[in-house]
């Protein structure tokens, strides 16, 4: 099948292709980048994540990163940059956002999606992207539907006190958000002395196995079972200064350094580390 990916350009997204590349050998694979989620000004506490999500991968780690060394063996390097696995897939990896317009919608076709896979894609889709892959849009949401709709859902999961968190495979009908027929979830117990990023970063393991495990059904010509959504649940958006504070004070934490330096050795590896 061509399999067209729509993901974003930050440490999580980068998390989940290095996770689903390797399972889609024998498909073709283009992936397009938004560059963000949201557009509103984000507080200081928010501003610090970004930098862990975004900035230290792209701005500081991914340079130093050559994207024709892909040989772990060699490197030591388990985790792979965007543009080294834009080195592994046919269409490449190349940064998308204005999907919706005339022209964005153009280099989106020309991929010829049968199917497309939507991780943490900063655009919500309109109804003329939607309909352009024969088996439709499939998106993994990192948090559970219905009772979870929106933005930074695991955040809102731990401000809850939920002991579970989960991811929610689920199809994009139309460009309402979060709302489409669930096709599975995957759930783990919620680690009280982890942060909130390696809360993020854990549910991928799970969630791009059953999004692989999709896509496998799909490429045999069988239809996925799914399960409409009830209405009731909440929608999230990005937390308030109050919730912030709350969620300090119930002893969370946004990262943690040494976990975002475990991640970051992931990629660039042992030996250059020594180097």
């Amino acid at each position: 099948m061509n399999i067209t990916i729509l993901t974003n350009r930050d440490l999580a997204s980068c998390f989940a292709l290095n996770r689903l590349i390797p399972g889609l050998a024998d498909h073709r694979v283009t992936v397009f980048l938004s560059s963000r989620v949201g557009s509103k000004p984000l507080s200081a506490p928010l501003q610090h994540l970004k930098f862990v999500e975004q900035d230290l991968l792209n701005s500081l780690i991914a340079p130093l990163l050559d994207p024709s060394e892909m040989v772990p063996a060699r490197s030591g390097q388990t985790l792979f940059s965007f543009e080294q696995l834009g080195e592994w897939i046919f269409g490449g990896v190349s940064n998308l956002t204005a999907i919706n317009d005339a022209l964005g919608h153009e280099r989106y076709a020309e991929s010829e999606p049968d199917l497309v896979l939507s991780i943490r894609y900063g655009v919500i889709l309109r109804d003329l992207a939607i309909s352009l892959p024969t088996h439709g849009v499939l998106n993994l949401h990192s948090g559970l539907l219905p009772e979870y709709r929106g933005v930074m859902a695991t955040f809102w999961a731990l401000l809850n006190n939920e002991s579970e968190i989960g991811t929610t495979l689920h199809f994009i009908e139309d460009s309402s958000i979060d709302t489409g027929s669930i096709v599975t979830t995957t759930r783990f117990s919620v680690q009280t002395e982890r942060s909130y990023l390696w809360h993020v970063l854990s549910l991928y393991e799970l969630g791009c196995a059953r999004m692989l495990e999709a896509v496998e059904v799909l490429d045999k010509g069988k239809t996925l079972d799914c399960s409409a959504q009830h209405k009731s649940g909440d929608y999230f958006s990005f937390p308030s200064d109050s919730a912030l504070r709350r969620f300090a004070e119930q002893g969370w934490r946004l990262y943690e350094p040494d976990e975002v330096l475990t991640v970051m050795r992931q990629f660039v590896g042992k030996d250059w580390v020594t180097r």
